[in-house]
């Protein structure tokens, strides 16, 4: 049995091929990638799997992105941190899904509806649609502007002109791109949730950058980088957890 797992998170990709192979206690042949090109390869080169496993967002954007491109008759069963409110086409289509932090029980109940599928086979290619239509609307809800209060009254920040955001404590100071500085009280934790992941990059526990106001990009150390921000007269470097993923979202 031929099993294809999208993962991007490399805990959640050993739990997954745990859990399956106690459930079919069979021989598995199991493939994994963390990423849409290495799917789209992986599926182009190989049209044999019985089932897919596979999470929304990997590293390099949306696994929609991998059935829009290439044409699959695989059942998918899929594992998403996503609300269910997200899914409601999977339900009207008959395709399994669990929601993350899942356990082996929600994973052995997802595999049990694939038995019971595995004769016809068939997905509907307008799931993939819609879900896509669904998600690339939900970045319409991210904010466009903050509000700041100042001495002469309140003013408004668009989140277009934002270098860098930095902690402190449960504030955070927020530099645009003419280097003016700025106080809100957030943590970077809320201020990151509520800014498009697309222009925002966490690149340390203390520092949000826009990826519009980033000028220069250079060598720090074995795995960090240091970056020229716009407004911003300091380095800011990346943490060495964070450096490739950034260099993936550069390119996203």
């Amino acid at each position: 049995m031929r099993i294809l797992i999208l993962e991007d998170e490399m805990p959640a990709q050993r739990k997954l091929a745990n859990y399956l192979t106690d459930f079919f206690k069979v021989a598995l042949t199991l493939e994994r990638t963390r990423t849409v090109k290495g799917g789209i390869e992986l599926i182009e080169n190989s049209s044999d799997f019985d089932l897919i496993l596979s999470d929304i967002k990997l590293l390099d954007g949306s696994s929609f992105e991998i059935f829009h491109q290439v044409a699959t008759n695989t059942p998918i069963i899929f594992c998403t941190a996503y609300d269910e409110h997200l899914l409601e086409a999977f339900q009207t289509n008959g395709i399994a899904y669990i929601l993350k932090p899942y356990q082996k029980k929600e994973l052995e109940s997802a595999l049990e509806k694939y038995e019971t599928l595995i004769g016809p086979k068939s997905l509907a290619r307008n799931v993939f649609k819609q879900l896509k239509e669904i998600m690339e609307t939900e970045g319409e809800n991210y904010k466009k502007r903050f509000a700041i209060k100042k001495r002469g009254g309140i003013k408004l920040l668009e989140t277009s002109h934002i270098s860098l955001i930095q902690a402190n404590g449960d504030f955070c100071k927020i530099v645009d791109f003419e280097g003016h500085l700025h106080s809100i009280s957030k943590s970077i934790g809320v201020l990151f949730d509520e800014l498009n992941p697309k222009h925002f990059f966490k690149i340390n526990r203390s520092q949000v950058v826009g990826i519009e106001h980033i000028v220069q990009i250079e060598p720090y150390s074995k795995n960090r980088l240091a970056l020229k921000i716009s407004g911003f007269w300091e380095h800011a470097i990346t943490s060495t957890s964070t450096t490739k993923d950034f260099r993936i979202w550069l390119e996203g």
